[in-house]
């Protein structure tokens, strides 16, 4: 890690969630990283797992510190800043990483000692990231509270290639109302009108342009989440109260246009909303991809129908392969060696490249091992003609074991005996044939 003067992390609440995945990130950076919780037991587990120290005590935790992370509930932030953060270590420096900043701004200020430093941040990303490139992290300096550790974490972060917005806990809180507020209060809305008027959203599907499609998965993707969570995010952040008010007025007033048969007025409302967005050419292209991306794995795997393919489960991460028997609109089935099929959802698997698949079945399948003697010219290269087996297609590993040039032999030739494996036996005949289409006698 390149934050100098860093070598001690806490993270206070660090064995769930984003703490919990920051912590394990740290870890690897070579950072000595304590995590604690109320519970004991599930504690030391998760500290075991992810390469951490455990503590239930937050104050003996804080130490030796040198950052103190807080990843602890929003609704309980402003206490456990309360409880902790007078104990830090001189020239420590505290951050929370809650998506609310007035109120733990105003605590941190309030509760840390003056010979500590405070910043205030707010990572756009949950746990489920592989990494923090290309995310979103938000940084809410406070003025001569984080001199040093400002730079110092944002160089960090720079050379993450993390995505870095500087704002005020004020600003921060009034866009987050719309960013993240009034845009998830609408999501779970739109779920919860869909099942009072009992849709079935599989149904819809089938009726659905990509665009619908898309709005779905991120409505699901939103709802599927921890609800508790998200009630805080509603409650916590006092500039969403407005948002939310101003969202259920505006949605109000457009319906009374409707129902008034007002037209004109309507169409003026979406006009003029549509040129205060300005974003018309960007936004179709960002649109256009996001569509391109479904329709595009859906048009490959059509394609690859009687093809061997590899794909991941980006879940279980599980590799399932075999041959593309079938596919619809939402799955594809694989038949493997052994006739077994599996059905698997689309939206969930990524396909392995050609590369990918190869090493997997190199590595986790058992390799058909053969011999063959061929004569050659003596005036062949062995080198040559080794390299030259190593590229035929099926082949995977081979190994020249012996050359012979005796009796049976005419004395212009040369007998090479090569050791070979390929995956399946039928690829013998293969690899003979092309061995005779070079110039070679099989003996």
């Amino acid at each position: 890690m390149t934050c100098e003067n860093i070598k001690n992390v806490t993270i206070i609440g660090g064995t769930r969630g984003l703490g919990k995945w920051i912590a394990q990130q740290l870890s690897k950076e070579g950072l000595n990283v304590t995590i604690t919780s109320r519970n004991k037991t599930s504690g030391e587990k998760i500290a075991k797992k992810i390469n951490t120290e455990y503590s239930n005590d937050n104050i003996e935790a804080i130490e030796n510190a040198d950052l103190i992370i807080f990843s602890v509930p929003i609704e309980n932030m402003v206490e456990t800043i309360k409880d902790v953060a007078p104990y830090a270590p001189e020239k420590s420096l505290l951050m929370d990483i809650t998506s609310v900043k007035k109120e733990p701004t105003e605590a941190l200020i309030k509760y840390a000692p003056e010979n500590t430093e405070i910043l205030p941040c707010h990572p756009m990303f949950g746990p489920r990231v592989p990494s923090i490139e290309g995310q979103v992290v938000i940084l809410t300096p406070i003025e001569n509270r984080s001199k040093k550790s400002f730079e110092n974490i944002k160089k960090f972060l720079e050379n993450k290639n993390t995505h870095i917005v500087i704002s005020t806990p004020e600003e921060h809180d009034k866009i987050m109302s719309v960013v993240q507020g009034i845009t998830h209060f609408s999501y779970i809305s739109i779920a919860s009108t869909i099942k009072k008027l009992d849709i079935s959203v599989k149904k819809s599907r089938e009726f659905a342009s990509p665009i619908y499609s898309l709005m779905l998965d991120m409505i699901s993707r939103i709802v599927s989440q921890n609800p508790y969570l998200y009630y805080s995010i509603q409650k916590s952040n006092n500039e969403t109260a407005i948002s939310r008010k101003t969202l259920i007025e505006e949605s109000i007033r457009l319906c009374n246009l409707i129902e008034n048969g007002e037209e004109e007025l309507f169409v003026e409302n979406m006009s003029n909303s549509a040129k205060h967005l300005d974003e018309f050419e960007e936004a179709l292209g960002r649109s256009d991809k996001a569509i391109n991306v479904l329709t595009n794995d859906l048009n490959v795997l059509k394609k690859s129908i009687g093809e061997e393919i590899g794909v991941e489960h980006q879940y279980s991460k599980k590799i399932h392969v075999g041959t593309v028997e079938n596919v619809t609109a939402d799955t594809v089935t694989l038949i493997n060696d052994n006739n077994q099929k599996t059905t698997l959802k689309i939206s969930n698997i990524n396909k392995l490249s050609d590369e990918e698949l190869f090493n997997w079945k190199k590595n986790n399948t058992k390799l058909c091992e053969f011999d063959v003697s061929v004569m050659f010219p003596k005036r062949c290269n062995k080198n040559i003609l080794l390299n030259m087996f190593k590229n035929i297609k099926p082949v995977i590993n081979v190994e020249l074991i012996d050359v012979y040039t005796g009796e049976q032999i005419h004395e212009d030739n040369m007998s090479l005996t090569f050791h070979y494996s390929t995956f399946n036996k039928h690829e013998k005949n293969y690899v003979e044939n092309y061995l005779k289409g070079i110039g070679g006698i099989i003996r």
